[in-house]
């Protein structure tokens, strides 16, 4: 058996120029190594300056590929984090033949004032060109897929590169109906809990007091949903978030807001849906109807493009296949019934 394993098995070396960036490379106490080990199935070892990858050819080649890609984002000043090794491994895994996961990245980076952003999965970068290229994208998928925070980034982009004069970040201010008024404080104490990712996602890409700065003058504006009727919203980029929250009144009002020059981001996860039992979800309806509007970008992410901490990536896998057996199970029992009804 040793010998058809070594029949398998390459041995890579590629070695780093800088070796002041290898601590950060390799990360606390070779944390980012070992982690390539897992997720590759792979042996990482260094000396010097150069690392020696041993497995199989395709896992080496990704594994190199993976520890490159880390090492150019050392070299531009960003940083590494373990999210950026899980994503570097994510696109390696990902690229096809003859072509670079990573190189889609790059070309999909997003530059803030704070930050520059690179996607951490091919759905991602295809999701940053998308909303580039066009004026309405719907970005659907389960939490920790990024939708809402690359979104966010774009817009930030954009606004400092002077391609439009505002951003407008809106979701439905609670759950189920926007129901406010029992909350404490005035409208603004009322609506900031459920704005407040979108701050957040703000605050992560400009220094504190330009956020202040732009909300003050209205060129950031974080509204609730209902604030949305009646206006029309040019020279503008404007994203809806847990978009799987409103009725499909609301989702075509929210819609034909659009106007010159603006674009538009939605994004929700119709596995998430908050609104009272038997309600349609706008979310579901808009992509229904608008399936063969060939303007109109659609992004579905899936439970292997989600970044946060790999645990996210587990549960969300858990619920939907409990969700799925859920669904077999109604399925036999409807069949079982059937077969007594007809008998």
């Amino acid at each position: 058996m040793p010998g058809a394993a070594s029949s398998t098995a390459e041995k890579v070396v590629t070695d780093f120029s800088d070796n002041s960036l290898l601590p950060e490379l390799f990360g606390k106490h070779d944390s980012n190594l070992a982690l390539i080990e897992k997720r590759l199935g792979v042996t990482v070892s260094s000396r010097g300056n150069k690392v020696s990858i041993a497995g199989p050819s395709v896992s080496a080649g990704a594994a190199k590929s993976v520890l490159q890609s880390l090492y150019s984002r050392l070299e531009r000043g960003q940083t590494v984090e373990s999210g950026d090794v899980e994503g570097a491994i994510r696109l390696a895994e990902s690229a096809q033949p003859g072509g670079s996961g990573d190189d889609a990245a790059q070309q999909a980076v997003i530059r803030t004032r704070k930050r520059l952003i690179t996607p951490r999965s091919a759905k991602q970068s295809e999701y940053v060109q998308r909303i580039r290229e066009s004026e309405i994208v719907f970005g659907v998928g389960p939490a920790g897929t990024g939708k809402t925070y690359l979104s966010v980034a774009v817009a930030v982009e954009m606004l400092l590169q002077g391609r439009v004069d505002r951003l407008i970040l809106s979701r439905p201010a609670v759950e189920a109906g926007e129901r406010i008024g029992f909350l404490p404080g005035d409208l603004r104490d009322k609506i900031d809990p459920y704005l407040r990712p979108l701050y957040d996602a703000l605050h992560d890409m400009l220094p504190g007091d330009q956020v202040a700065k732009a909300l003050e003058s209205g060129d950031i504006e974080v509204a609730p949903l209902a604030f949305m009727r009646g206006r029309t919203l040019a020279n503008s980029f404007i994203i809806l978030d847990e978009a799987q929250n409103t009725t499909p009144m609301q989702m075509k009002m929210f819609l034909t807001r659009i106007g010159e020059n603006s674009r538009m981001v939605i994004a929700g996860d119709p596995s998430q849906i908050d609104l009272p039992l038997g309600s349609k979800s706008g979310l579901r309806d808009a992509l229904d109807i608008l399936t063969d509007v060939p303007e109109v970008g659609v992004v579905h992410f899936g439970e292997a493009d989600v970044v946060r901490h790999h645990l996210v990536t587990r549960i969300v896998q858990a619920y939907n296949e409990n969700d799925r057996q859920r669904q077999v199970a109604q399925m036999a029992r409807k069949t079982a019934q059937n077969g007594e009804d007809g008998g």
